[in-house]
């Protein structure tokens, strides 16, 4: 029992071990307390450059041995033979320097630990350059591109990013958004094609390095639309040939163009500077040569236009005009519009003419020669004839006339003359109306009060009629009643009664 008492008092002073120590490490610190050294000293350098670290400590007694550690090994030391003085320690800042740095003060025969700095080295950013994602930096409309501001060395960084040499902020509209070193496009279009650069560049009190990439280019393609198809016709010699142009109004150079007749390529073509190509075919007027269609092929897309038989019909048969006339939403007549239609013929060329006098066409009117109309216009490639103006200088005798556009010795067939009267005087559509609907009332009531005259002169003829007929047909009225008949009504009281019935 004595020698369990004694191993319990062994292991309660083990207990106390920890604490014992504890509580004479905290003496021998308020021990030292009397040296309170201060260190100041840059947080941020640049690689390169020199930086001092100051320590001091106040109101102890010389000689003073200062210390510089960093990251607790000593780099540097002084010693402080007057007291009150400041310690300086000038380093040369190099990627290695960078650490936590401490003043260690020692004087009659006490330490001290001064406050901690942490020195970030700044290293200039060198070598920057944009690389692109994806590379090279080409994408179609609507899709993500991302580009990075790489450097070749360099630390605590910022980044600027510039757009056709003018800087993309925060506040620029989409699809531009900043993140760290990347700058990210989304749903990027043709607008957004252009040059980019970035500046790396870092801040030190008031210098400051920077490093500018070269300027990249960015190609933003656009998809292809769906290709169109025209054909037309030409005469060479005695021969006839074919022109078919086909081309996208949308799309990013170079397209392949393919002519495909009866489903069969017969050519094909790659366009690098434009979005058109053109393709030759024989043709026979009147001959059926089948039926064409164009396509277009991107790396992403293939297209077909609208088929377009390849057929030359010669113009001929009936040539009619039809005039139109146009007016305001007040009802005023301000336009005509003649339209020339031919009853056969593929490649129809139009001619027109007021009062057997030709009027010179679009691409032949001559700035210098006074036309026959002062206010004329053609549509439709000349199919229809627009006066814009109305006035008694465009009265006259229309005709159309047209032939083959492709063979100038084709014979005209013309179409009858068609009189357009624009007289000073205008009525509306109302006004007609009004007066039409006036001669309309007024016409009923003529007939009606001829009819009513008509009855009355009947009815007067009537009573003024032969009393001889009137006694002869009293008698049989009497001889078929048995002589009961009464007394007829006087005269008088029957063409009143008559009048009233008839009323």
């Amino acid at each position: 029992m004595h020698k369990y008492n004694r191993l319990m008092e062994n292991h309660q002073t083990l207990k106390f071990l920890p604490v014992l120590a504890v509580a004479s490490f905290l003496i021998k610190i308020s021990g030292s307390s009397s040296l309170r050294p201060v260190l100041t000293g840059p947080e941020l350098a640049l690689s390169g450059p020199r930086v001092v670290f100051r320590c001091i400590a106040p109101d102890v007694s010389p000689p003073v041995t200062y210390e510089l550690m960093r990251d607790g090994g000593v780099i540097a030391w002084d010693r402080d033979l007057q007291g009150g003085q400041t310690a300086s320690f000038p380093i040369k800042v190099k990627p290695s320097s960078e650490g936590s740095y401490h003043c260690k003060a020692t004087g009659r025969g006490s330490t001290g630990i001064s406050n901690s700095i942490k020195l970030s080295v700044v290293t200039p950013p060198s070598n920057t350059r944009v690389v692109s994602e994806p590379f090279p930096p080409v994408a179609y409309e609507g899709s993500h591109m991302a580009l990075s501001c790489e450097v070749e060395s360099g630390s605590h960084l910022s980044y600027s990013w510039f757009f056709n040499r003018k800087e993309i902020t925060s506040s620029t509209s989409t699809p531009f958004y900043l993140i760290g070193n990347k700058l990210l496009m989304e749903r990027i279009t043709p607008e957004h094609a252009g040059y980019y650069y970035c500046s790396a560049w870092t801040r030190v009190n008031d210098s400051m390095s920077t490093s500018i990439s070269t300027e990249v280019q960015v190609t933003i393609k656009v998809y292809v639309s769906k290709p169109e198809i025209f054909f037309s016709v030409y005469k060479e010699g005695a021969s006839y040939h074919g022109n078919l142009t086909c081309w996208s109004s949308r799309g990013s150079p170079p397209v392949n163009f393919s002519l495909l007749v009866d489903g069969k390529e017969v050519d094909s073509i790659v366009a690098v500077q434009s979005l058109t190509a053109w393709f030759r075919v024989a043709v026979v007027p009147e001959l059926d040569m089948g039926e064409a269609r164009c396509r277009v092929k991107t790396e992403n897309r293939e297209l077909m236009s609208k088929p377009v038989t390849l057929e030359v019909v010669p113009v001929g048969g009936n040539v009619k005009v039809e005039v139109e006339y146009l007016y305001t939403a007040e009802s005023k007549l301000t336009t005509a519009r003649l339209s020339c239609h031919v009853s056969r013929g593929t490649f129809p060329y139009f001619s027109w003419l007021l009062n057997d006098s030709v009027l010179p066409s679009e691409s032949h009117l001559d700035s210098h020669i006074q036309p026959i109309l002062p206010h004329f216009a053609f549509t439709d490639r000349g199919r229809t004839l627009v006066l814009p103006k109305l006035s008694p200088e465009e009265s006259g005798y229309y005709r159309c006339r047209a032939r083959d556009s492709y063979d100038d010795s084709r014979s005209w067939v013309e179409s009858a003359a068609e009189l357009v009267q624009v007289t000073e005087f205008c009525m509306s559509v109302t006004e007609a109306v009004t007066i039409a609907f006036c001669c309309f009332v007024l016409l009923v009531l003529a007939v009606g009060s001829a009819l009513v005259y008509k009855m009355f002169e009947d009815k007067q003829a009537h009573t003024h009629s032969d009393p001889a007929n009137s006694d002869a047909l009293q008698s049989e009225l009497m001889s078929q009643s048995g002589g009961n008949l009464a007394e007829p009504p006087s005269a008088d009281c029957d063409v009143q009664n008559q009048v009233e019935i008839t009323v």
